[in-house]
């Protein structure tokens, strides 16, 4: 799917893969059961059983959101149609603490004031139903539109804040993302669903569900998306034979494909997405790449196979076992102003594959443990960097591997008072080896309140681009000598449930990094990754939440951040110190609804030390359910005041400050038959 090399393929994967499945099916029958998290009533649910909900990502089990030992926040499949959100980095950053950056090529996550320009989200670990999706040479956790999963067919995303690394090893650094999946059940037959926008902008999908007679689960879900793009202004080039005017250079095209199938104890998943992105910004235009050129642009190719077993026997034992196959291409093409006029590639082909195996046992009402291994051969991490003047500046092909091993236990002290301790030890053959601690205390004051004691610990390797790359040391040079960054969070949470319908939570938290890798200049217009940075933070974030019975459901959070780069004592770029964030959902008659989102944003510093201008953006949609039968139509308005606004620029980037986009709208028809 990736175009990886057919001697590269781990074709012993794919047919123990496929034996493992044929045993499933041929093994057990679907079990036919209802609970809390059961999606016909999951949105019908008052603020307080939503509350019971079990989340899974925090422990790598089952448990109630008030029980879990983290700070959690759950986006449900209901919130995604009420705001309108179109892709996953707009449903993050509806979160608290979360907060984005928009270069006209990638979407970039920041969490609790820590948003390095261009870091690609390789702090955050991005899962689809378990399933680890950051890639093996950049670690790139895609969010933007190169994610491959369609929203549509997300049921829940589950955000666990904080160090993950203790249970999920590299790149659980502030957060884990788990993106968990409808079943092919919450489907009876076809549903197509149809989007236009501004600029052209069109999306198509359509999805098949359906539980066959032989009780297999099957779900095939198609997604395509095009937009022309707006033509962009950029003041720094006016000199330029277009007057600083970029056309028809914001181009962008995505496909994807997802299918599920499940039987009884087994799941089987596979993915497939392409995106081109045009380049209007013209990073590196210091090193001569033209402006205004149409064919400087990406190419992002991603895949992923995955086969789950899960069983659960009657001593309270539960097991998991996974199987699971990924690859990533990545080609970037970069039109240069030389004699001749040339264009440059910058080339990525991986792939990887490996399993996991993970053992649940509740040793009794106060003791549970949980344990596991994990085991990755990455075969294939090749970086190429070339032109068809200059020749090859780069061509390195890597081979590596990684392997961890985790244990937790949750021991009821008193019936009000938890204890959670877990440890993992993981090892890469490059990078060497990270030990990950986690211990929380939770606290049932009474009733209606919990109160969250926290400590972890985590790491992220060097990803193998930050190694390696290196481009002749035109712009670049590598450094193998790189360590693991480590992040150590300390957070108390209070969460009070005020009635049936107002819950609010209430966090500070202080953390501090530690050999920080960062893009350094070394001179002479060249750089190099090293850990050369300390980071201390502390912040407070508040949340109120509230669901009526008349259908009002409302939400509100205060995020207040204060980061400082310790080495030199100064403030972060593109830390935002104030964010505030609201969502309203408004029954407007029988089956009509309005969700009406704003986010205020402060100021953020640019890497010039200049700032970007606060702002405040307002999102309104309009659902009508069964307009006609089975037919459901909404309407969007994307920034509704027309704020003018931007995002800070990266060192690639002649512009200190990137412009965002102004009013868009969004009509959408899904129809199910």
């Amino acid at each position: 799917m990736c175009d990886v090399n057919e001697k590269h393929v781990p074709w012993k994967l794919y047919f123990a893969m496929v034996l493992l499945l044929l045993c499933g099916i041929s093994m057990q029958a679907i079990a036919e059961s209802a609970d809390a998290n059961d999606p016909e009533e999951f949105f019908d649910m008052s603020l307080e059983e939503l509350m019971d909900v079990e989340v899974y990502g925090a422990s790598k089990y089952k448990q109630k959101i008030s029980d879990a030992p983290s700070s959690i926040s759950i986006v449900t499949a209901d919130d995604i149609q009420t705001y309108g959100y179109r892709n996953l980095v707009e449903i993050l950053s509806s979160l608290r603490g979360f907060y984005t950056t928009y270069d006209r090529s990638y979407h970039y996550l920041g969490v609790r004031g820590f948003g390095r320009p261009g870091d690609y989200n390789s702090r955050i670990l991005l899962l689809v139903d378990g399933y680890k999706v950051n890639d093996n040479v950049y670690d790139i956790a895609p969010v933007g539109n190169d994610f491959l999963i369609d929203v549509d067919l997300i049921d829940r995303v589950e955000v666990i804040r904080g160090p993950g690394s203790s249970l999920y090893g590299s790149s659980a650094f502030f957060a884990v993302v788990n993106v968990i999946t409808k079943n092919p059940t919450d489907y009876n037959g076809f549903e197509i669903s149809g989007e236009i926008s501004k600029w052209e902008t069109y999306k198509e999908r359509i999805t098949y569900g359906t539980k066959l007679d032989n009780g297999i689960e099957t779900m095939l879900s198609y997604t395509g998306y095009g937009s022309e793009g707006d033509d962009q202004y950029y003041s720094e080039f006016a000199g330029q034979p277009s007057a600083g005017w970029a056309n028809n250079a914001d181009g962008e095209r995505t496909r994807s494909f997802f299918a599920k199938f499940i039987r009884g104890n087994w799941i089987f998943e596979t993915a497939y997405a392409k995106r081109n992105k045009n380049f209007p910004t013209a990073p590196w235009f210091d090193a001569d790449v033209l402006f205004n050129d149409n064919r400087t642009m990406s190419s992002d190719k991603r895949a992923f196979f995955d086969l789950k077993y899960n069983r659960q026997f009657e001593n309270d034992l539960d097991v998991t076992a996974r199987f699971f196959y990924g690859c990533y291409n990545f080609d970037d093409k970069y039109t240069y102003d030389d004699t001749p006029i040339y264009v440059g590639d910058e080339i990525l082909r991986s792939a990887w594959y490996g399993t996991e195996l993970q053992f649940t046992k509740k040793l009794n009402e106060k003791h549970k443990v949980v344990t596991g291994f994990e085991y990755q051969d990455n075969h294939k991490q090749d970086q190429i960097v070339r032109d068809h003047v200059y020749g090859v500046y780069l061509d390195d092909k890597r081979e590596s591997e990684r392997w961890g091993i985790f244990v937790q236990d949750e021991y009821k002290f008193s019936d009000v008072v938890t204890f959670n301790i877990g440890a993992r030890y993981d090892n890469y053959n490059l990078a060497g080896g990270s030990t990950s601690p986690r211990l929380a205390m939770i606290y049932d004051v009474d009733d209606d309140t919990v109160l969250k004691l926290l400590y972890g610990k985590a790491f992220r390797t060097p990803a193998y681009y930050e190694m390696f790359y290196n481009d002749d040391g035109e712009t670049a040079i590598a450094n193998p000598e790189l360590e693991s960054e480590t992040i150590e969070t300390y957070e108390m949470i209070l969460e009070k449930q005020f009635n049936k319908n107002i819950r609010a939570t209430a966090s500070g938290f202080f953390y501090k990094i530690r050999n920080l890798i960062t893009s350094t200049d070394i001179g002479g217009g060249v750089s190099q990754f090293q850990n050369s940075q300390r980071v201390n933070a502390e912040g407070l974030e508040f949340e109120v939440d509230g669901k009526w019975d008349n259908g009002w459901q409302t939400k509100a959070s205060y995020t207040l951040i204060d980061t400082e780069d310790t080495t030199d004592n100064r403030s972060l770029s593109n830390t935002p110190k104030h964010m505030i964030k609201t969502n309203v959902k408004i029954p407007l008659a029988e089956k009509i609804f309005a969700g009406i989102e704003t986010q205020y944003e402060s100021q953020r510093k640019t890497l010039t030390g200049s700032r970007s201008d606060d702002f405040a953006i307002v999102n309104t949609t309009i659902t009508h359910k069964d307009i006609v039968k089975n037919l459901d139509v909404s309407v969007g308005l994307y920034n509704l005041l027309d704020q003018e606004y931007g995002n800070p620029g990266f060192s690639q980037h002649t512009q200190d400050i990137l412009n965002q986009d102004g009013i868009n709208f969004r009509v959408k028809l899904t129809y199910r038959f």
